[in-house]
Parts: structure tokens; C-alpha cells; sequence
């Protein structure tokens, strides 16, 4: 087993899981693949089992209901520190997030306990999107930052890289969101916690198939979940001086 796993959560996403899978081992040859599935109802599970049978580097994790994006990605953590990954990725399956840049994050993590691809260092690099998605992504990076302290400049995107030691110091049953929302919680409780965080370029394409999952509700609970994380923390805007471990 290799000790990199690229967490890659799935609803509807038939078209995209096995393109995906050969870039992101194409990217990096000595990473494991984990696709959690929320029974899709348009194969995407078959698929996946498919390349399972194929390749002994894909794993999936199969859901009995659509639980969401923060579930799939608890349930992909734990099975993670199970089975003794050192660096696990949040990766999306639609190819806005780019495999390519996947040997980037390895290299920072080298200096780093999370790494975060940044749509927004050192300017703007999102392909395909309209303006008022670009202002609505970029307003709730300020949002964030206003309300929490937390200096990441894209505190929404889940493209990431967590060392072992981090999901380990983490209660991850008491991670409250689910949506959107939830990259910012997991960002600001391991900030909080004092582990090193380093942002790196990324370039963000919009997906190539399928669909958006993005709803009102996803939206409302991210509005909300920063007020919860201030409150859970009594306002401190500033990391502990040593990471809990």
C-alpha cells in the first residue's frame, strides 16, 4: 500500500470517475485512489467497481443514501487513518481540480501539515465561470477572514492536503458541516490548532460533465457555520503556538 491516498467523493459522476482515476495515477503512479460513493443513481458505483477489479490502487467506500459532500469525506478520512496513509488529498472527480498539480501539493507538504490550492495567490485562476460566482466565491474568502481571522485566501476550495497528524488531532464526529462549508471548518480548526498551512497555486476549470451540486441550502449553511466557528472558539482570531498532537 502506498502512503499517498487521493480522497475523491461521488454523486452522479458516471462520465468522470474513470478519466479521472487515469490522470490522477498518471500524476502521481504511487498514489491510492479512494472514491466515496453516495449510491448514485446513474452507475457511477458500477463504474467505479469496475476499475477496483482493474487497478489494485482504487478503493471505493459505497453509501446507502446521498449524505453529502462532508460525510464522504469524514468517512474517506477515517478509513485513511485506518489503513496508515501519510498524505491524504480532498480532491474533486469532475476535473475542476486539476491532477497535474497534484505532484505540487506533495512537494509542499514537504514543509507544511495542510496544504491548500489557492484559486486567488498571486491573482485569479479559475477558467469558466461567471462573474457572480467569481464575486460570490471571492466575497465569502473575505467573510471568512472578517469574521474568523484566518488569513487563507480561499478558505472555500477543497482542493487539499493533510498530513496524517492532522485528521488525527481532529474529533472528525464533531465536525458539524457538510456542504461547502465544510472545507472551511476542517481549514479553521486545524489553523486553530497551530498546524503549518501553505496555500499554492492552482488553476480551477469548470467541471468538464455532469452537473453542479451547489444549492441554496449548501449556501445558507456556509452563511452560518463561520458565525458557529466563532462562537465555538470565543472569537480567538489567532492559531495555538504549538500544533495539538
Amino acid at each position: 500500500m502506498n502512503s499517498i491516498l487521493i480522497i475523491i467523493p461521488t454523486y452522479d459522476e458516471r462520465d468522470n470517475v474513470r478519466p479521472i482515476s487515469a490522470a490522477t495515477l498518471q500524476a502521481l503512479p504511487d498514489a491510492d485512489i479512494l472514491f466515496v460513493d453516495d449510491n448514485s443513481p446513474d452507475g457511477t458505483g458500477k463504474v467505479i467497481d469496475e476499475l477496483c477489479a482493474e487497478d489494485e490502487r482504487i478503493h471505493v467506500i459505497h453509501k446507502t443514501g446521498k449524505a453529502g459532500l462532508g460525510r464522504a469525506y469524514i468517512t474517506g478520512f477515517k478509513w485513511a487513518l485506518q489503513h496508515d496513509y501519510e498524505l491524504i488529498f480532498e480532491m474533486d472527480a469532475d476535473f475542476s481540480h486539476d491532477p497535474n498539480e497534484l505532484p505540487h501539493f506533495v512537494a509542499a507538504a514537504e514543509e507544511a501539515d495542510l496544504v491548500l490550492g489557492s484559486r486567488y495567490v498571486d491573482g485569479i485562476r479559475i477558467t469558466n465561470w461567471p462573474l457572480r460566482r467569481l464575486m460570490l466565491s471571492k466575497g465569502a474568502a473575505l467573510y471568512v477572514h472578517i469574521i474568523t481571522g484566518m488569513p487563507a485566501t480561499d478558505p472555500t476550495g477543497g482542493f487539499k492536503c493533510y498530513r496524517r497528524r492532522v485528521l488525527a488531532a481532529i474529533d472528525l464526529d464533531l465536525i458539524i458541516s457538510n456542504g461547502y462549508s465544510f472545507q472551511v471548518e476542517m481549514t479553521h480548526t486545524a489553523w486553530l490548532k497551530g498546524f503549518r498551512i501553505k496555500e499554492v497555486p492552482i488553476t480551477f476549470v469548470d467541471r468538464r460533465a455532469g452537473y453542479s451540486k451547489m444549492s441554496s441550502v449548501i449556501f445558507s449553511e456556509a452563511l452560518w457555520l463561520v458565525w458557529k466557528l466563532a462562537f465555538r472558539y470565543g472569537f480567538r482570531r489567532s492559531p495555538c503556538p504549538t500544533p495539538a498532537s
